[in-house]
């Protein structure tokens, strides 16, 4: 884990800003879009083929769509519940979200990319989806209250962080007791060679860097999370796997 000064952290924000801002443009103008190398993960979990059933979602949330797995079908979402998606694109987790917690529930998805708000928005509208909310801000600083959401997901957004310990701290504080953590990221194996480890995580859209499988227990057990569990889904490039993080606030 690679420690950043304020003013380091404050620069790679804003290159992924400037990065997605960028991608959403291009989702905006009808293109495809990826910021990863398809042939990087064995089985092409990447994107909106990682997630069973798309129908009736917008053209536009499933060409945004850049994620590492399908964070929703783990976070066993029940109607009534209050779910938020930390970096979250396009739209295309929050949508699944809304449907899965109802009426009577709620989905906010936050991002720091002013481009991918209005392209999420947009999609949103055309999905007709009521009980939804985007937040412009940054997932190290969550503009939400303590204790206020049942359920944080986030599809492949947390390795984008130059400040992954402020993350989970801020995922823990929004969460109400007993409330749920579950994540799709990109981990990797401890102890590869730091300079091939940097290429393969250039090679999958990690600019900033991965965790390891013990870096991520050590930060989830260090902001409070007593029950978590990593599983691996996907072998990617140079010991690097997509993987779902599961945890509970007590």
């Amino acid at each position: 884990m690679s420690e950043h000064t304020e003013s380091s952290v404050e620069q790679i924000r804003a290159g992924v800003v400037t990065r997605y801002g960028e991608l959403a443009k291009a989702a905006q103008a009808g293109q495809q879009v990826i910021d990863s190398e398809p042939q990087e993960f064995t089985d092409g979990c990447f994107g909106a083929a990682g997630y069973d059933d798309t129908t009736g979602l917008p053209e536009g949330a499933l060409r945004a769509s850049l994620g590492c797995g399908n964070p929703v079908a783990v976070a066993d979402l029940q109607p009534g519940e209050t779910v938020l998606d930390l970096g979250s694109g396009g739209g295309i987790d929050v949508l699944l979200s809304a449907r899965r917690v109802g009426p009577a529930g709620k989905a906010y998805g936050l991002d720091a990319t002013p481009e991918m708000i209005e392209l999420a928005k947009a999609n949103a509208t055309e999905a007709g989806a009521t009980n939804v909310e985007f937040l412009h801000g940054h997932i190290e600083d969550i503009p939400l209250p303590d204790a206020s959401v049942n359920v944080v997901i986030s599809n492949c957004v947390i390795n984008l962080s130059a400040d992954k310990p402020r993350v989970l701290a801020e995922a823990f504080r929004v969460l109400k007791p007993g409330g749920r953590f579950g994540v799709s990221d990109v981990i990797a194996d401890d102890g590869l060679d730091p300079t091939r480890r940097a290429e393969a995580e250039r090679l999958v859209g990690c600019s900033v860097g991965t965790l390891t499988e013990t870096e991520y227990r050590a930060l989830l057990a260090g902001v409070g999370f007593t029950t978590y569990t990593i599983t691996r889904t996907h072998a990617a490039t140079g010991g690097l796997h997509s993987a779902i993080v599961q945890a509970m606030k007590p």
